[in-house]
């Protein structure tokens, strides 16, 4: 008796009114089907339950699926089902690298390249999350619980690259878990203090900033009236303090500049030629006491200038005016020549000690004489050089200076020597001093140390010494 095989709806498996004939197969659907009498059903029958059993397990679908038939697919390891078209994963997501063919609305998918959650639109595949990729690690917004002596406070914290850059809290706290970058969270948007994070892009007016006045409505909310202005002239009444070795740089082509090199500091005049001047207001007189200049290097003074401690000049000391010297310490000069009245007219020079005479002491050179001439009180006398001595005094004394160095005879009409210490003793043969008439009289009437008057007696033994002179006057 023929088999009509009839599906769940109650259409004929086999199409139209075809029966499965005793003795028979049919193999139009996944499971083989057989008619009365059939040899060897018994293995047929078997290997129809463990296709259902195993939902026809396999790398490829099954030939002859019907709607709603399982199919476990082990190249994805996805139980899927027959939708009357195509087999879909029967429920959960898809784990592959690209993303399923034939998808439906609802499918999911996960990205095993990427660990990103996809849910298919019926369009196309929606990101679920995370929003970043395996290979871009933790970045965008986090929902956080820290710690704090308050109680636990929950955190939005922004991450990019598995850092994390902001934190916005609705308060403000201290958290008693070290946050790297934040040692304080405020009440509002904290950032990354490590980072150097900062808000970048145009803003018509910050809230902190009020720029309609210079009164500060508060201690945080400061006046924009408060704010040097870069673009115009304007002034500050606190310190100004540049905290870098660049310095300041002054005009229109930076011609002044104050910088730091290893804690040395430089003030330059970077214009050529031009110079440096620093003034002053005198009584309401504008003066330039210091000039440094540009087209030649030198230094200008003017007025009168006060240095205290010890000056080394180590050029040339150039004086237009007088020198004067207050103190009461000696002068010392080192060179061994002083010289005077260099570039002028022959003219006397020399030197003046100042005293309660007219015109003070003196030593000079008087042009007129061509010789040195020194004495006080406009009275001076000329001095002796080598030249000046001469061989007779006599007749020419009084007109030059003599010296004892002079050759030939020494005549004087008068000399007056007057005797100095003691008599010279008569053992004294080394002495070249001059003897006064006095002391001649007395070595003549000494002899053996004692004055002796001239006799006809012979001296007697205890009267002199060996060597003595005895003077004998005749009888």
């Amino acid at each position: 008796m023929a088999y009509t095989i009839n599906k769940t709806d109650g259409t004929n498996v086999l199409g139209g009114t075809k029966t499965l004939a005793d003795g028979t197969s049919d193999n139009s659907t996944s499971l083989t089907l057989f008619g009365k009498s059939f040899s060897n059903f018994g293995e047929f029958l078997n290997e129809n339950q463990i296709k259902l059993l195993e939902n026809s397990a396999s790398t490829t679908a099954p030939a002859a699926p019907l709607r709603g038939e399982l199919w476990f697919d082990t190249t994805v390891n996805i139980l899927k089902v027959y939708d009357g078209t195509s087999f879909k994963p029967a429920g959960g997501s898809k784990s592959s690298a690209t993303a399923p063919t034939n998808p439906g609305a609802g499918d999911l998918w996960t990205d095993s390249d990427d660990d990103q959650l996809y849910v298919y639109t019926g369009s196309a595949w929606q990101l679920v999350g995370p929003v970043y990729t395996k290979g871009q690690t933790l970045s965008g917004w986090k929902i956080e619980t820290l710690g704090s002596s308050g109680g636990n406070k929950v955190v939005s914290s922004m991450y990019a690259g598995n850092t994390r850059v902001a934190i916005v809290s609705k308060e403000t706290f201290t958290p008693s878990v070290t946050q790297t970058g934040f040692a304080e969270i405020k009440a509002g948007l904290t950032l990354n203090s490590t980072l150097g994070a900062v808000f970048d892009g145009t803003n018509t007016q910050a809230a902190q900033i009020d720029v309609t006045s210079t009164t500060n409505t508060s201690g945080t909310i400061i006046a924009g009236g408060n704010f040097v202005r870069a673009d115009a002239a304007d002034s500050m009444t606190g310190a100004l303090t540049v905290d870098a070795d660049g310095g300041i740089v002054i005009g229109d082509a930076q011609e002044l500049s104050i910088t730091v090199t290893s804690n040395n500091v430089t003030v330059a005049q970077t214009s050529q030629d031009k110079d440096l001047s620093f003034t002053i207001n005198d009584g309401g007189v504008t003066k330039t006491p210091l000039t440094f200049e540009g087209d030649s290097g030198n230094i200008t003074l003017t007025g009168t200038t006060t240095i205290t401690g010890n000056t080394t000049v180590t050029g040339n000391l150039t004086i237009t005016g007088e020198f004067e010297n207050s103190s009461s310490e000696i002068n010392i000069v080192n060179d061994a020549f002083l010289k005077l009245n260099t570039g002028n007219l022959e003219a006397d020079a020399g030197i003046i000690v100042e005293t309660t005479d007219t015109d003070d002491a003196r030593l000079f050179y008087d042009v007129s004489e061509n010789r040195w001439s020194a004495g006080e009180n406009q009275s001076y006398s000329l001095l002796m050089r080598e030249s000046d001595a001469t061989a007779d005094g006599n007749a020419n004394k009084n007109t030059k200076f003599l010296r004892t160095t002079a050759a030939g005879l020494l005549t004087v009409t008068n000399v007056s020597l007057a005797a100095v210490g003691s008599a010279i003793a008569t053992t004294d043969t080394s002495s070249v001093s001059v003897p006064t008439i006095g002391q001649v009289a007395t070595f003549g009437n000494l002899w053996g140390g004692s004055a002796k008057t001239v006799s006809t007696s012979e001296p007697t033994g205890g009267d002199g010494d060996d060597g003595d002179f005895w003077f004998v006057r005749e009888a």
